[in-house]
């Protein structure tokens, strides 16, 4: 059993800066950041994949970084550049198996936290 806590989130400015942290505990293969707006799909922001590779939505255009932890088993997720179609609810997800980019194969959700950016 995989166990996910975010932090971070709130609101910020069109152009601002903000961190998010997931805290893992238990097994997993791959980890990431996915978000969901109202009457949209949840979507991949940013994963580690089981070989350490960094993938990224294609909507994030150089503007996240994803970092993972293993000592403190963190997955950080660093988002500057922020632009109001960012606005949505960000998950940390894990999977048992290494699905990347597939946020259907992730079996693993943290609660969610609120991402806002306003214009």
């Amino acid at each position: 059993q995989v166990q996910l806590r975010e932090s971070g989130g709130g609101s910020v400015q069109a152009g601002g800066s903000m961190r998010l942290s997931c805290v893992a505990s238990g097994p997993y293969v791959s980890i990431g950041w996915f978000r969901q707006a109202p009457a949209r799909e949840r979507e991949a922001v940013a994963v580690v994949t089981k070989n350490g590779n960094l993938e990224y939505g294609h909507f994030v255009e150089g503007r996240f970084t994803i970092s993972k932890d293993s000592v403190r088993n963190t997955v950080d997720l660093q988002m500057n550049a922020l632009r109001p179609e960012d606005t949505a609810m960000y998950y940390c997800g894990a999977a048992e198996w290494d699905y990347r980019l597939n946020f259907r194969g992730y079996k693993y959700w943290g609660q969610g936290t609120q991402v806002t950016v306003t214009p």
